[in-house]
């Protein structure tokens, strides 16, 4: 039997081991958008089932929402074909099987909030109340999702944040202390949504206090500009992660979406 050289059976073993990695390792698609109710810039006129539509042909795994409907009695009854159910399930529909919404806003016709749309199985989730003070009311959704054929799930965060910059530094201690402490150190994060973080001091708080980076910030050097969605001026919307392998940024086209909303939406590829 002829015995390999030293060099070649390092590079074997280094080939071997970089196969293994590669069947352990998992990439999924993740989009966020603030959806504005269903509703066009300045409420102009009622483009759900056109996001609906939008939102599909991204094929994202793993979808956060901000500012979702969940029951609003007099658009109901005034809006034309306007959903009975709530806007989450409507959008989610049969392409994403498991979803999870959480009441931030209620009033007297209804309630919005945020919601996650998932292929995988959402094994858990809590609506975390980050409101700080007045009529403004936050909160941050977290679901727990399970990756078939993987041992380790992948936590989730939909963030919206105050437009008080006050309230948003108190509320990305609170995303952190999350992260740190209720999060095992091991496990797949990934926080997306409007952080209304026109200052950019998100960045260095989340890295610092619970070990996150943004996906476009690594990428392009900075955090991509979302609002407003026709002419985005400002960086609001964001995808941090922590124990990603991977992550690369998706260029989505400025139609249909410059009309859906008054955020831009994000997408990205995520490997674990």
């Amino acid at each position: 039997m002829t015995t390999l050289p030293v060099a070649d059976a390092d590079a074997v073993a280094a080939t071997q081991e970089a196969i293994a990695a590669a069947s352990l390792s998992f990439s999924l698609k993740v989009l966020t958008v603030n959806i504005h109710k269903g509703f066009t810039f300045f409420n102009r006129k009622f483009i759900l089932h056109e996001l609906r539509e939008a939102v599909r042909t991204v094929g994202a795994d793993v979808v956060f929402l901000q500012e979702v409907t969940g029951t609003h009695a007099r658009h109901e009854s005034k809006v034309a074909n306007y959903p009975t159910a709530p806007h989450y399930e409507f959008l989610a529909d049969s392409i994403w099987p498991q979803f999870a919404y959480g009441r931030n806003a209620v009033y007297t016709n209804g309630h919005h909030g945020n919601a996650v749309l998932s292929k995988f199985p959402i094994v858990s989730f809590e609506n975390r109340d980050v409101s700080i003070s007045g009529p403004e009311r936050r909160g941050l959704l977290h679901c727990v999702l399970q990756i078939p054929g993987r041992e380790t799930t992948v936590h989730a965060i939909c963030v919206h944040l105050g437009l008080a910059e006050a309230h948003r530094v108190k509320q990305l201690h609170m995303l952190c202390d999350m992260v740190r402490n209720e999060i095992p150190a091991s496990a797949p994060v990934i926080a997306a949504g409007d952080f209304n973080d026109w200052r950019r001091r998100a960045h260095n708080l989340l890295e610092e206090g619970a070990g996150m980076h943004e996906v476009f910030v690594q990428a392009n050097g900075k955090a991509a500009r979302t609002f407003p969605a026709r002419f985005p001026l400002l960086q609001l919307d964001r995808i941090y992660v922590r124990n990603a392998i991977g992550h690369a940024p998706v260029v989505l086209p400025l139609k249909p979406w410059s009309h859906l909303s008054d955020h831009a939406p994000l997408a990205a590829e995520i490997e674990l």
